[in-house]
């Protein structure tokens, strides 16, 4: 595996990071002032910063095609992931947040011309949000053959009922569109029952019910929503695909996607372990800097060793899903998910605890950031499926006779 990045992406890496020190950095104060000044509102800051970044060719970086995109490879676009998610501000300057960079790559590659004209087109421009509605308060949703939402085919319309919740953005006034996922067909094989349909948040019976927290932060004014959906209808070339193929859509979904989480993972824990080092070498303790402490110093050195394995570990499976595909890279898949967010916790978890109480406090970005990845050994499946899937495709090698006879 060769892992040395093309001139392309040197460039746009070059390019990125002057912006982030001239433009992101600079205004993160800015950004955190105004979500508490007015909470469910987008911020000033980042509608000012998005037609510098556009202008700048610094727009929609992780969509695989020249037309609307970069033209980057998951490899390519994995370093560029990276830089972003040191801030929690950049993605959404760049156009390259989630959960609309998962959506407009499902309307990219999915959609009709219609639905492409009508949503792609907005969310490409910055202009609109979206969320994604899938998982249910009433049902274990790792296992998502368990959904039990209802997608109805009634003439030219679907009638939609169930409650989502965890529809992350849909908080934002600007979210005019949901990518629901329910059952269009409980006989159906288990695997062919689940449909995806376009559903428009201004629909009669589409209702936030609450937003929630994430260990006491709301994520203002990006907000995660429980929603219910009570006789919704929506027009039959709202549907993605066709029916029963929700779940080849959401795998289709998931690949790219968690790279992107996995590599912001890495960023921020990058960031952390700067703050770190700059926090222990300005601080006094018992007659000697904290960097002088040998607990202190065994911790960075965790920290460098673990984020250079992970890293690793992601770019091979992004490298894979490019030479082989997505599913060949499954393994891969499944481990960064567990792997990238675990090392990004415990490198914060020793930031947090070199800074002392200010570690715990939002005097840094440590707090919210900790509560933030936390969310992540959940949100595109938990740690136990993942693992799980990792030691079954494992042993699945020792299960053959001549893979057994080896072993002697």
């Amino acid at each position: 595996m060769n892992f040395e990045f093309s001139a392309k992406t040197r460039e746009l890496e070059r390019q990125l990071l002057a912006f982030m020190d001239e433009h992101i950095y600079p205004n993160e104060p800015r950004y955190y002032k105004e979500t508490q000044l007015n909470r469910w509102q987008p911020t000033r800051i980042i509608e000012e910063l998005k037609p510098k970044a556009r202008a700048a060719g610094l727009w929609n970086l992780f969509l695989p095609d020249d037309e609307n995109g970069a033209g980057l490879t998951n490899l390519e676009y994995a370093p560029l992931c990276e830089i972003m998610g040191r801030s929690p501000m950049a993605p959404d300057v760049f156009n390259c947040s989630a959960p609309d960079t998962g959506n407009m790559e499902v309307l990219a590659r999915y959609g009709t011309p219609e639905q492409k004209e009508r949503w792609l087109k907005p969310l490409l421009a910055g202009e609109i949000r979206s969320c994604f509605a899938m998982t249910e308060p009433s049902v274990a949703s790792s296992d998502a053959t368990n959904i039990s939402a209802t997608i109805v085919r009634d003439g030219n319309e679907y009638v939609i009922n169930g409650r989502k919740w965890w529809a992350s953005g849909a908080g934002d006034p600007r979210c005019k569109i949901a990518i629901f996922m329910g059952k269009t067909d409980p006989n159906a094989p288990t695997h062919k029952q689940q449909s995806m349909i376009l559903v428009p948040m201004d629909s009669p019976g589409v209702k936030i019910v609450r937003l929630l927290t994430v260990f006491g932060y709301d994520h203002a004014p990006h907000g995660h929503a429980e929603i219910a959906f009570e006789n919704v209808l929506v027009p039959a070339s709202n549907l993605l695909l066709g029916e029963g193929r929700g779940f080849e859509i959401a795998q289709g979904r998931l690949g790219p996607g968690r790279v992107h989480h996995c590599m912001r993972c890495i960023g921020l824990a990058e960031r952390a372990l700067e703050l770190m080092c700059k926090r222990v070498q300005s601080r006094v303790a018992f007659g000697k800097t904290l960097a002088e402490q040998g607990t202190i110093r065994a911790d960075i050195a965790k920290s460098r060793m673990e984020i250079d394995q992970a890293r690793l570990l992601i770019l091979k499976a992004a490298h894979m899903m490019d030479t082989v595909g997505n599913k060949a890279a499954r393994t891969e898949i499944a481990m960064i998910k567990v792997v990238a967010p675990n090392v990004a916790l415990r490198v914060l978890d020793r930031a947090i605890q070199a800074h002392g109480a200010a570690g715990v406090s939002d005097d840094t970005f440590l707090a919210s950031a900790w509560a933030n990845v936390r969310t992540l050994r959940l949100a595109d499946g938990p740690d136990e499926v993942h693992t799980e899937s990792i030691a079954k495709w494992e042993l699945g090698k020792w299960n053959k006779p001549e893979a057994q006879s080896t072993t002697h």
